[in-house]
């Protein structure tokens, strides 16, 4: 009792407002075999955040925590066997995938969010923010089915003091919605652009890109201003203002403008591996969080770990910032009925060797 106390301590600080906290980026592709593709980052420069991956069966039955962090909430029984990534503890699955083929992925929501108030005669009803990715993935299989699911609950926060998050949920079908609870109550947003950040909220991000309407991909053509001759320096000056720094609206122009810009690959696997192209450009280096001198960490990366999910085929892809090799879970490989609840690290070994090439003698 005394170690998980400790460990949803660490992450009610993870998530103190002030803090710096996740600075996650979420984009969706589709290749020309029509496999959907949602990919994502997760940050945190503050500590390791112990990051694991669960394997749950079909007709697993947990528990929710409520707060004072005791497992008093909701009974959370498994209808649909599920992988997903955790971080600080098992139960605390922030992005996965369902066998129904139904993907669900917490994001950082500071200052905008605000959960109903906890009530202690409805702690039954009550999941945590941290736990909402397992109930949904356990129990629905659609996104019409996380609509109606989720106002069932009382969704309260794992410490009160702690800052509010929001969720992206896409099914195979390829439909998207964000949910994000303001002053207490439910609100749903179709994702059709497929892209998500942290605060502000969805609808402000969506008005937002209309600032950047000039935006194009390729090179600007030379121009006359007055006597004087413009031309480029080089390619891609036709997007000169994209901003780059690291808050959550620039990173969703960003992230909007790269994905709408991209190929389309012929098939998942160049999806997959176009999206984590896409998503180096928002991995963040440890130190431009905090000032300077302030850095409380040592680890190789911001950016803790980076997946991508085929929702068609029904195969999560990950690499983390200890070893950038890309590994899979492949769903049609575990047969849900069967297989035990199971708990990994994601990364065996923290410090991968760096290979030699071999050079011929």
């Amino acid at each position: 009792m005394r170690k998980i106390l400790g460990i949803c301590m660490a992450m009610s600080m993870l998530l103190m407002p002030g803090r710096q906290a996740g600075a996650c980026t979420g984009i969706t592709l589709t290749a020309k075999d029509s496999a959907r593709i949602v990919a994502r980052t997760i940050e945190w420069g503050g500590s390791e955040l112990n990051s694991q991956y669960v394997i749950v069966p079909r007709g697993h039955t947990g528990r929710s925590y409520i707060p004072g962090y005791t497992l008093e909430g909701m009974k959370l029984v498994a209808q649909y066997g599920y992988v997903g990534l955790a971080v600080e503890q098992k139960e605390f699955v922030v992005e996965g995938l369902n066998e129904a083929g139904l993907s669900a992925g917490l994001f950082y929501f500071p200052g905008y969010g605000k959960y109903e108030a906890y009530d202690e005669s409805r702690k039954q009803q009550c999941v945590t923010d941290f736990q909402l990715v397992s109930w949904i993935l356990g129990t629905c299989a659609t996104v019409d089915e996380v609509k109606e699911t989720v106002p069932k609950a009382l969704i309260v926060a794992i410490d009160p003091r702690a800052s509010t998050v929001h969720w992206r949920f896409a099914d195979a079908s390829g439909r998207q919605i964000v949910l994000e609870i303001v002053d207490g109550k439910p609100c749903f947003y179709e994702n059709e652009l497929g892209v998500l950040t942290n605060s502000p909220g969805f609808e402000w991000q969506m008005t937002n890109l209309n600032n950047y309407v000039n935006l194009l991909a390729g090179t600007a053509q030379p121009r006359q201003w007055g006597t004087s001759q413009l031309a480029s320096f080089g390619a891609g000056s036709a997007f000169l203002g994209l901003p780059g720094d690291v808050t959550p609206p620039s990173r969703f122009v960003r992230a909007a403008f790269y994905q709408t810009t991209a190929p389309t690959p012929a098939t998942a696997e160049g999806a997959i591996r176009q999206g984590f192209q896409i998503l180096n450009n928002f991995d963040i280096p440890v130190g431009v969080e905090f000032a300077d001198g302030k850095i409380p960490a040592d680890i190789p990366s911001a950016t803790q770990w980076t997946t991508a999910t085929d929702l068609t085929n029904r195969v999560i892809y990950y690499r983390t910032m200890y070893n950038s090799a890309i590994r899979r879970i492949d769903l049609s490989q575990i047969d849900f009925a069967r297989v035990s609840y199971y708990v990994a690290p994601l990364d065996n070994v923290k410090k991968q060797p760096f290979v030699p090439v071999e050079i011929p003698k």
